[in-house]
């Protein structure tokens, strides 16, 4: 097939409606507004409806109607912007809706910075709204990983009936790459409700009536309701989970790194390689469900891990849980919209294994 050169946020626009995305709402802010931008006239060429709304609470509850009737909808924005649709979202999983957001992370928090960063990464795996929930969470690491994910991705909103979150780093949307566009997709045809029993699209006398709600004033009711959805995510754990595995076997110093920065990694491992320095690397492509079982098949001479990441230290909670106390687990890391370089990851690797510095580990 034909590849294109496109930026990664109108690459990500562009496989969403061929994915079958037909609604789109939104509100500007940097580094995701190409987005939005090609959605306002992409969209209606393929037969769909853009909304710019007036603030990011209120395209959050835009998608809410319009995923609560059937439609398959895409909403993105940038760190301050997700924040403030927090409550929506954890709405959108009370009522199992399903639902793509695109997070293209920046620096730091309150408004912090319009260039890259990671420091999403709690807010996204922990879900930064009220209650007992999950976001689905896919961590791509080039566009056309995006591309692919993004197909997959709505079709596991529809199956689990779940809000998915793709979390893209203002790098990966801001830079161009030659990609291969899947061919449109035409889900439902007319009726954007085929397929979802459960959608508010009118009775017509022919069924019962539908009932979309998130206030349950019964405790026992509401907590039955819980433990049913979480039943999903359990299942959700077991099916979804998805890695890529580098050189475990025979590693000394094991990597843990996702999106663009895992890239920078596998740059820093053919440097440490050169200097016959054995290392491998864990690249989660789902951060909820986060891969733990991947760390089962690190071999016995790994001595230590390393988590690289854009913020403080928080995928590294992670990757302490995975590891169980078995490793030492050490921390690369820039923020406030700094990237780590090649260089850096190689210095602080050797210094790591040399016990120059000391990691969170036992």
């Amino acid at each position: 097939m034909e590849k294109k050169l496109l930026k990664g946020n109108e690459a990500f626009a562009e496989a969403a409606i061929r994915a079958g995305c037909r609604f789109y709402f939104g509100y500007p802010i940097t580094p995701q507004n190409e987005i939005a931008e090609y959605m306002s006239w992409r969209l209606p060429e393929a037969g769909g409806g853009f909304v710019q709304a007036e603030s990011e609470l209120a395209a959050v509850n835009m998608a809410y109607g319009a995923s609560a009737a059937g439609g398959r909808t895409l909403i993105s924005s940038s760190s301050p912007g997700i924040a403030l649709m927090q409550e929506g979202l954890s709405f959108l999983c009370s009522v199992e809706l399903p639902l793509v957001i695109i997070n293209a992370s920046r620096g730091g928090p309150g408004i912090g910075s319009i260039q890259p960063g990671q420091a999403d990464y709690f807010q996204a795996t922990r879900g930064g709204g009220n209650g007992d929930y999950h976001l689905i969470v896919f961590a791509p690491s080039s566009i056309q990983e995006a591309i692919d994910m993004l197909q997959f991705g709505f079709d596991a909103a529809d199956r689990y009936r779940n809000p998915v979150m793709f979390l893209i780093d203002g790098m990966l949307g801001q830079m161009m790459e030659p990609v291969t566009l899947p061919p449109m997709r035409d889900i439902f045809g007319k009726d954007a409700a085929v397929g979802k029993p459960w959608a508010l699209t009118g009775h017509g006398d022919k069924r019962e009536h539908n009932v979309v709600k998130s206030l349950h004033l019964n405790a026992e009711t509401l907590e039955g309701m819980i433990e049913g959805y979480w039943g999903k995510y359990r299942e959700i754990e077991e099916t979804l989970t998805d890695w890529e595995s580098v050189d475990l076997k025979d590693a000394e110093l094991i990597f843990v790194a996702y999106g663009s920065t895992a890239r920078v990694v596998k740059e820093a491992m053919e440097i440490l390689r050169g200097e016959d320095i054995r290392t491998g690397l864990i690249r989660p492509k789902t951060l909820w469900p986060f891969p733990r079982k991947a760390f089962d098949a690190i071999g016995p001479g790994t001595r230590k891990l390393m988590s690289v990441e854009l913020s403080m230290g928080q995928l590294i909670q992670d990757v302490e849980l995975s590891a169980r106390g078995r490793w030492p687990v050490g921390l690369v890391h820039r923020v406030g919209g700094i990237l780590i370089t090649p260089q850096q990851v190689v210095r602080e690797a050797k210094e790591f294994l040399e016990d120059k510095i000391h990691g969170n580990g036992i």
